[in-house]
């Protein structure tokens, strides 16, 4: 997932998707999901304007939409210290630099600190050591450099060394090597989702009061490229971790099984209602107990969707379900279209998390409920 605050931020990364795809959210949302150029890896784009308030909603929001692998916020800042123009900073922690108590003898920092994932770090970090990303980014009189360090966010656009904010950031927070707007909100998002998040910014100004507009024409742009280039260079590597992982823990749970003398990768039970099962012995099976026909792993789960958006159609114009709840569920289902027609390694994750949101929706009604509860255990057993 891939969040930008300004339209030249949005363009740039954009250039970088491959055939992108409209998705709006129930709210209003506008998202574009399209391939990595040059690779098979899916990504998510969405504009949240300017500010850490709307960032954070958009980014909690994309994150219950799209369950990703991470949340990349990726643009341009200001440098604060001396940072070359074109280069890009990777937030190694967040300040939300304007928390704070005012007191008699002057305004005292309480600051707000988010610290980058581990694991999003080492592969930021060997994407920068490793400067493949700098292929289609680098201008040829200026080959940018990655630095890992603090950024600070706040709510005021920063432009000056004199001023009493300037001061302030400088005295409470001297390692901060960029300042910008966002960061603490999706920081913040990510925390409360259990999402990893990279801030990735690309310096346009030194936000010193020396910037003029011809000066943003020509680094806003270059920055924005910059930024953009190393960030989906990142993200290949981040969905390409998650695949290798997956496929570790199968061939963990593949070696253990046969290593206990279980040829059969695994068992699947879904009931419904008071059921008992006893055996000495039972492998290779699938066991279904319901109080109506359930889905077979091996069944074409996209024609499944289709069946149960029919049936769900027929409830509303019976009138079991209100017109709100069909649409809601609608929506849901079109995502769960979207990830179960893709062939990422994600793919049964995106499934899964547009099931369960089906299922939210039609929870007052138990049969489609429990029709909802068996898709997702046959998604979760077979792929």
């Amino acid at each position: 997932m891939v969040l930008t605050a300004l339209n030249s931020e949005y363009a740039a990364v954009r250039q970088r998707i491959v055939n992108p795809k409209s998705h709006r959210h129930e709210r209003g949302t506008l998202f574009e999901v399209g391939t990595i150029a040059g690779s098979r890896y899916r990504a998510a784009l969405a504009l949240t304007g300017k500010g850490n308030h709307s960032a954070a909603v958009l980014a909690e929001r994309a994150i219950d939409e799209f369950a990703p692998v991470a949340v990349l916020f990726v643009g341009v800042a200001g440098a604060l210290w001396d940072t070359p123009l074109g280069d890009i900073v990777v937030a190694t922690h967040v300040y939300a630099y304007h928390g704070g108590t005012s007191e008699d003898d002057g305004l005292k920092a309480r600051p707000r600190v988010w610290e980058i994932d581990h694991g999003v770090y080492q592969l930021a970090a060997r994407v920068a050591r490793e400067r493949s990303w700098l292929d289609s980014a680098a201008a040829a009189d200026a080959v940018p450099e990655v630095h890992f360090g603090p950024i600070a966010a706040g709510e005021v656009v920063h432009n000056s060394r004199r001023s009493a904010e300037a001061a302030w950031v400088r005295r409470n927070y001297n390692d901060a090597m960029a300042i910008e707007m966002e960061a603490a909100g999706v920081a913040q998002a990510g925390h409360l989702s259990g999402s990893p998040v990279a801030i990735v910014r690309g310096i346009s100004d030194r936000a010193d009061g020396t910037k003029t507009t011809g000066d943003d024409r020509v680094w806003q742009p270059r920055a924005a490229r910059n930024a953009a280039a190393f960030a989906m260079r990142l993200a290949e590597e981040l969905i390409r971790e998650r695949e290798l992982a997956v496929r570790d823990r199968k061939n963990e749970n593949r070696d253990h099984n046969e290593g206990a003398g279980n040829p059969a990768p695994s068992v699947t039970n879904i009931a419904f209602g008071q059921v008992g099962i006893q055996t000495g012995a039972l492998t290779g099976s699938n066991v279904w107990v319901a109080t109506t026909p359930q889905p077979a792993p091996q069944a074409d789960l996209v024609g499944e969707l289709r069946r149960f958006r029919k049936e769900l159609r027929q409830q509303r114009d019976s009138g079991t379900i209100p017109a709100e709840v069909y649409e809601e569920a609608q929506r849901a289902l079109d995502s769960a279209d979207d990830a179960a027609e893709e062939r990422t390694p994600d793919r049964a994750e995106r499934v899964v998390h547009a099931l369960g949101r089906v299922r939210r929706a039609v929870s007052e009604v138990g049969e489609l409920a429990a029709k909802v509860t068996a898709l997702i255990a046959a998604v979760k057993g077979v792929s």
